[in-house]
């Protein structure tokens, strides 16, 4: 499972509530079927985090170092593309021999497709997916593997129909609510562009959050203050990918040597793009650090490499301790937000926040 080793791609559910205390039976009852009788639509259901093939769900199984570990699992037949074009093929040459035809009508070919589907479907092994998530029994938020709109939605219909509400994607915006009972969404657009000040722009929250993590950690030697009193290292590293939904070129996405100190990303500042995407690095000291890919619009997670960490640690330490790390990261990552937050929402302090921003912008560099 992803959760138990190397680096981590993810994003963040917040839950109404904390699981129902009769969780462990509910999981159960919904529990993935037998292979044997998946057919040719998905069969889902829940297994546990050992592997894709364990639905016998009770607290020892689903439950590891004190967390919930568990996974959506979908199973579907399916005649691969290849093989069903090759015997659809052999039928129908064999059906013009017999009726003496040169060619067959769409009905018949997609009859011969139909029959040959069912011939072959009973043969073919389940292909097996799965959607794993991790979970602190009281806590009212969960990590879950699905980046994609998709599936998550698949996996939140899921976790409704098994414990009756879902979870709400942790965006910029729901984040806001949450933290500081504040709908981001209804303050302005902001230009971070000293050459187009007067600009409307459209509402990105997570973008002008994540350029503005940019800015604080560029103008403050790489060292930003958390709440509690302690200094966190931040580093912000290409690939960068600016975003601007207006006219013009939208999008532009910087790869090769050190995109963030290049005379392109000023380019990209300067025309009214914010920063969406990039790599970044939080470190509290020489063994605590975290680097990931940051999506901003969604809080997207890709590739979260966790501290080293102890090294000889049995499996079930390992991945307690790996959780611990995975809090300290959420803990991190909801202290920054929330200073944003408290920054965005303020009309004054935000005016002049947009003013250092601009002459950071202004003062990055202008020639190779």
């Amino acid at each position: 499972m992803p959760f138990d080793r190397g680096s981590v791609s993810f994003r963040m559910l917040e839950l109404p509530r904390a699981f129902p205390g009769d969780w462990v039976e509910r999981f159960a009852e919904e529990r993935a079927g037998s292979l044997e009788a998946v057919g040719e639509g998905p069969q889902r259901g829940w297994v546990t985090g050992r592997h894709l093939l364990d639905s016998h769900i009770t607290e020892e199984t689903a439950m590891l170092a004190g967390w919930v570990r568990l996974a959506l699992r979908q199973a579907e037949r399916k005649v691969p593309a290849a093989l069903l074009q090759a015997e659809c093929r052999m039928e129908e040459l064999a059906v013009q021999a017999a009726e003496g035809k040169p060619y067959l009508k769409a009905k018949q070919r997609s009859e011969i497709r139909r029959s040959v589907t069912e011939r072959l479907l009973p043969a073919m092994p389940p292909q097996l997916k799965a959607v794993p998530f991790v979970y602190m029994p009281g806590a009212t938020h969960l990590y879950v593997s699905a980046l994609a709109a998709a599936q998550l939605d698949v996996f939140n219909a899921a976790l409704a129909a098994t414990l009756g509400f879902g979870g709400e994607p942790a965006t910029p915006e729901a984040l806001g609510l949450k933290l500081k009972q504040t709908d981001l969404r209804d303050l302005p657009g902001t230009s971070f562009s000293p050459e187009m000040e007067g600009e409307a722009m459209e509402a990105a929250p997570g973008r002008e959050f994540l350029t503005w993590l940019w800015f604080k950690a560029e103008t403050q030697n790489g060292r930003v203050a958390l709440s509690e009193g302690r200094e966190l290292g931040v580093l912000l590293e290409g690939p960068l990918t600016f975003l601007h939904e207006g006219n013009g070129a939208h999008a532009a996405v910087l790869k090769k040597g050190a995109p963030e100190n290049s005379i392109e990303a000023k380019t990209c500042l300067l025309s009214g793009k914010k920063l969406k995407e990039a790599k970044v690095t939080f470190a509290l000291d020489e063994e605590n650090i975290w680097s990931f890919g940051f999506e901003a619009d969604q809080f997207l997670i890709r590739g979260l490499k966790l501290p080293q960490g102890e090294g000889s640690l049995d499996s079930v330490s390992r991945f307690q301790e790996r959780m611990i790390f995975l809090e300290q990261w959420r803990e991190i990552l909801l202290d920054l937000f929330g200073a944003f937050a408290d920054v965005r929402r303020d009309s004054g302090k935000w005016k002049t926040a947009v003013e250092e921003i601009r002459e950071w912008v202004k003062g990055r560099p202008g020639r190779r």
